[in-house]
């Protein structure tokens, strides 16, 4: 609400000398002025909006044409907020960058923050001069804002309406009302304050749900990437784990820009890299000016955290929150609430990765059973079954019958020698796996065929393993399995054909590998969750590549079919 403008003095209250009204009376004219622009200066607990009502009110209670307030930074090095009153929309464009408090008239007020009152301010050593498209102003008044004792900021008045100076009683009035707005202001930053907890704790419980959720891990990572952009109010949200060959990695980016930057690893030598790595939050000023930047993209980014992702000791990766540049940069209570934000994610994650431990145990357990049962059960019913039929075939008379015997007899020994081939990859741990991208392809199938309850069909064509790079490989492994996942949790399919092509053209006419993964299952609902979809299309893109869907091999075209596709 603002408040009325100064009272004009009335003909019956005019005393009889043509001097005009005597300090005192005048003083208890703007009396009842004073006391509402002080109720409503404290009407509200949002923070700009109440810089806003003090700026506008005291505009009203000093006749002023214009009114600022400088919110000082808290290391007391210039201007993090300009917030104004009185200068039109179209007028403040035409000026462009809003005063940093560096120098000038403001900047003296920063460093020495006492109330200044000046008929001319450009007369004034201090002052240095207006911006073009700047509105003329002369008359100048303005005082300190103290919080809790703490210079908050400053209140400027300009233009005094009429062409008259500021005079002592207007000084008087705006420094009660100055006095005033630090309470308002210091209720303000406590609201905002328990706000801001009360979002990070809310972004906090989400990563964790999460996290824990048993869903897939990189649309987890995700997530934390999601909230920390938003609750930091950053341009992006980027998650890094350690990667194979030392450095970080970048595994999930939220940005509205290109998702060029995931795969990104950033190598060990980086300075900045051993300090995370060393459990220790890193605070940029400026990312595209810092000589530490992690990877080009930093070029685009101002203010920025590195935060580690640590639990009990123990380094898990890393979370980035860059601002645009040009953007405020953070404050210690931002500060202070993303590192415990990465300290919560961090925890989650180990929690998630100990819950992934258990059932990646208990799959281990369960595949030691199934290669027990198939070993020491059904080969030795199919060995005996093919004795008992060598035997019918020795004592048939007819030749067809013999001859047919025979061939089952063969179906059986065959038979037998796949079963023997998936015990053994029923028993094959993690770190036996060898290293060929075709050896990989081909354990991700074997692996699928448990929770399936049969082994997908599959075709490799081309230099699967001379061909593809690491990261082209590592990000297709990723695919092959998201595409699986999706399969059986949610096609409900009897059949699965994956096929994996190295000789292929791109549309762009770069060589690259294609992968399809082909179902007849029911396929994807409308209005279903994409968020698997959604991570295969990422990692194509993020290596200049694509990902879409297409029919399945069901009746009719029934079922799905994903594509995934990306150069060498």
């Amino acid at each position: 609400m603002a408040a009325a403008p100064p009272p004009e003095p009335s003909s019956a209250a005019e005393p009889a000398s043509a001097a005009g009204p005597a300090p005192a009376a005048e003083a208890a004219l703007r009396m009842p002025q004073l006391l509402e622009a002080m109720r409503c200066v404290g009407s509200g607990l949002e923070l700009h909006s109440t810089l806003d009502r003090i700026c506008e009110t005291a505009a009203g209670l000093a006749g002023a044409r214009f009114a600022a307030i400088g919110v000082v930074a808290e290391d007391g090095d210039g201007l993090t907020d300009f917030v104004y009153h009185g200068v039109g929309e179209a007028t403040a464009r035409r000026i462009g960058r809003l005063p940093d408090g560096h120098r000038g008239l403001l900047g003296a007020l920063i460093r020495e923050p006492e109330p200044v009152l000046l008929a001319d301010l450009h007369q004034d050593a201090r002052s240095c001069g207006f911006p073009e498209h700047h509105p003329p102003m002369r008359s100048f008044l303005g005082v300190p804002i103290r919080v809790q004792g703490e210079i908050f900021g400053n209140l400027y008045l300009t233009e005094k309406r009429g062409g008259e100076p500021f005079d002592d009683d207007d000084l008087t009035m705006v420094r009660v009302l100055a006095a005033e707005a630090g309470i308002a202001v210091g209720n303000a930053r406590l609201y905002e304050a328990a706000k801001q907890r009360e979002r990070w704790i809310d972004g906090s419980v989400a990563v964790t749900t999460a996290l824990l959720s048993g869903g897939d891990a990189d649309e987890a990572l995700q997530v934390v990437a999601e909230q920390a952009r938003r609750l930091s109010g950053a341009a992006a949200g980027i998650v890094l784990l350690p990667a194979e060959e030392g450095g970080l990695e970048v595994v999930a980016v939220a940005s509205d820009g290109p998702a060029g930057l995931l795969g990104t690893v950033v190598p060990a030598e980086s300075a900045i890299v051993a300090e995370l790595l060393d459990g220790q939050a890193v605070f940029v000023a400026d990312a595209a000016t810092d000589a530490r930047a992690l990877t080009p993209y930093a070029g685009g980014y101002g203010p920025t955290m590195l935060l580690p992702l640590q639990s009990d000791g123990r380094v898990l990766g890393t979370l980035v929150t860059p601002r645009a540049r040009g953007s405020r940069p953070y404050t210690r209570a931002e500060r202070t609430l993303a590192v415990q934000f990465a300290s919560q994610a961090a925890l989650a994650l180990m929690m998630a990765e100990a819950q992934r431990d258990r059932e990646r145990l208990a799959v281990y357990e369960d595949r030691d059973r199934i290669a027990r049962d198939l070993h020491d059960l059904v080969i030795q019913r199919l060995f005996a079954t093919g004795l008992m039929l060598e035997s019918a075939q020795r004592q048939a008379r007819v030749p067809e019958v013999r001859e047919g015997v025979g061939k089952a007899v063969d179906e059986l020994e065959v038979t037998i020698q796949e079963i023997r081939t998936a015990i053994f990859a029923l028993r094959q741990g993690p770190a036996e796996a060898p290293a060929g991208l075709r050896t990989r392809v081909l354990r991700e199938i074997n692996m699928a065929a448990v929770p399936l309850g049969f082994k997908p069909a599959h075709r490799i064509v081309g230099p699967l393993d001379t061909a593809v790079g690491d990261l082209t490989g590592k990000n297709l492994i990723a695919a092959l399995r998201e595409a699986l996942s999706n399969a059986f949790r949610h096609a409900g399919a009897s059949r699965i054909d994956v096929v994996v092509d190295a000789a292929v053209t791109l549309p762009d006419g770069r060589p690259g590998v294609r992968l399809t993964v082909a179902d007849d299952g029911v396929g994807v609902p409308e209005g279903g969750r994409r968020s698997g979809l959604r991570n295969l299309k990422r990692r194509a893109e993020s290596l200049g590549g694509d990902s879409r869907l297409g029919p399945g091999i069901g009746e009719h075209g029934g079922g799905t079919a994903v594509v995934w596709e990306a150069p060498y």
